[in-house]
């Protein structure tokens, strides 16, 4: 089975986040929080799932309609390397 990372940049952005959201609704922001942590903790199960990123080698996972979890997979592990609200600027990973 293959292991599942988190970049230190998507732990950023994952906290930005939920920072952002906890300023008007903190119960919104732990729910958030708790939706991507469990999505993606079934990444390694089935990391083909999503589809295929607008970076090449990578994948994306949609979590609601404005949340994007940017990830990689190899033969050991599988890396989320982003988590970027749909409006953001798509940055290079």
């Amino acid at each position: 089975m293959l292991k599942l990372e988190w970049k230190a940049t998507a732990i950023a952005d994952l906290l930005a986040i939920i920072n952002y959201i906890s300023d008007d609704n903190p119960d919104a922001a732990q729910a958030l929080k708790d939706e991507i942590e469990a999505k993606t903790s079934r990444l390694p199960d089935s990391p083909q799932l999503y589809r295929v990123g607008r970076i090449d080698g990578t994948r994306e996972m949609v979590i609601r309609p404005n949340y994007i979890v940017i990830y990689a997979e190899n033969a050991v592990a599988v890396t989320i390397l982003r988590v970027l609200h749909a409006a953001q600027q798509w940055p290079e990973t």
